[in-house]
């Protein structure tokens, strides 16, 4: 078979005008008095009013301002939504949204999460009162037998951190809303607006790190959240304003600017990181690999029933132990051995040691986080000189007399 051809046939097709609106949304130059075709980063902190609670829409930079503004209006577009929020982490979202609980409630949370989110709900979010059970959410009736009275607020990602699990969107909201007053968050990061709609398949909220894809060039970080529903997006503007973590006007700028290019960007993420599933599924040096846009996939069903595609996140068991999981990473040289992901360049991490380093180890044992995962994050670069930095690194870790034994 052709090398990196695509296999998985069958998502969602790409959503209508999404080009188009990642461009154009809430971008209007009418709106500027200087009719400036690129909206200008507004660096003011308070705004002239006409008269005492007369004003243009804007007062005071933590509760609007003009380039936030414009951020949040695309972004809304591209999840098609009605309103879309701006904060200055995508821990900073989830923060506000837990504001929309009390003590005394519960969460139920994926199992297999971002450690900062596990690390959230566990520990900060407990000492607000409020308790969380991780439970798994491919498992519908795990989920339904998780909700209590006192569950207030479900969470998923999908795909997860770092099992790349796909969760049933719809099936999930379908069970969510059977329980009255329960709201359904989805951690949409990894897919992005581009690849998935969290609210057209029933969730309430959808949230990004926008650190990741939707910025996509690793110079920003913040956290965005769109809704539907005018009651929630009444309480969340009011955190937002109230508790102020929210994005500076130059960060703003940025990721609107990395939304233009997001429909381009996911496309190459996507041919990249089949390229190198296939390439990885293919090497007798690896025990596994985990990519939700291969057949081997066991959700490769639900991921091609309410996606348009796969990023570029792939998770992978080199054969061996913690040495050859170390030997591999420190010899790879195009792939920078960081944390983080989405960006335009190509990152390794280890999971157990790294951005999971804050779940007890008895539960990363239990997910599967184990000494030998690995997680990709498959950047533009030529996809050639890719597998060619895979296969040396992999060579280097795990010597050709050892595969056997």
């Amino acid at each position: 078979m052709e090398k990196g051809k695509d296999k998985s046939a069958g998502f969602l097709p790409p959503f209508k005008n999404f080009a188009t609106q990642a461009i154009h949304a809430g971008q209007d130059p009418e709106q500027w008095k200087s009719l400036a075709v690129v909206p200008p980063i507004s660096l003011a902190t308070t705004f002239k009013q006409y008269a005492p609670g007369q004003h243009s829409g804007f007062e005071y930079s933590r509760c609007g301002n003009p380039t936030r503004d414009c951020l949040e209006k695309a972004v809304a577009a591209l999840d098609g939504a009605k309103y879309c929020l701006a904060y200055a982490s995508g821990l900073a979202a989830t923060l506000n949204i837990a504001h929309l609980l009390k003590a005394g409630d519960n969460i139920v949370c994926t199992d297999d999460v971002y450690g900062g989110t596990n690390r959230y709900f566990s520990k900060m979010a407990s000492d607000m009162g409020l308790k969380t059970v991780f439970v798994d959410c491919t498992k519908l009736e795990s989920l339904d037998a998780a909700i209590t009275p006192q569950t207030k607020l479900v969470w998923i990602e999908t795909p997860t951190n770092p099992m790349l699990k796909v969760i049933d969107i719809q099936a999930c909201a379908k069970v969510v809303h059977k329980h009255k007053g329960v709201i359904l968050a989805v951690d949409n990061t990894f897919m992005s607006a581009y690849f998935q709609r969290p609210l057209a398949l029933g969730a309430d909220i959808c949230m990004y790190s926008a650190t990741k894809y939707m910025n996509g060039h690793s110079d920003v970080v913040m956290g965005l959240v769109s809704v539907n529903d005018d009651a929630i997006h009444e309480r969340l503007r009011l955190l937002q304003y109230s508790l102020g973590a929210v994005p500076s006007p130059f960060d703003c700028y940025l990721c609107n600017r990395g939304l233009k290019t997001l429909p381009i960007r996911m496309k190459q993420h996507y041919q990249n990181a089949l390229a190198v599933a296939q390439f990885l599924e293919s090497d007798p040096r690896v025990e596994k690999v985990i990519f939700p846009g291969l057949p081997s996939h066991p959700q490769f069903e639900v991921t091609k029933r309410q996606c348009t595609g796969c990023p570029g996140m792939i998770s992978f068991y080199i054969k061996g132990n913690l040495t050859n999981a170390a030997t591999f990473l420190k010899n790879l040289k195009l792939f920078a051995l960081a944390e983080s992901l989405g960006g335009y360049e190509s990152l390794a991490e280890h999971p157990a040691i790294m951005t999971h380093a804050s779940v007890p180890k008895a539960d990363r044992e239990l997910l599967g986080i184990t000494d030998t995962l690995i997680r990709m994050s498959i950047g533009l670069e030529d996809s050639e000189d890719l597998l060619e930095d895979l296969a040396q690194a992999l060579k280097a870790a795990v010597p050709d007399f050892k595969i056997c034994n």
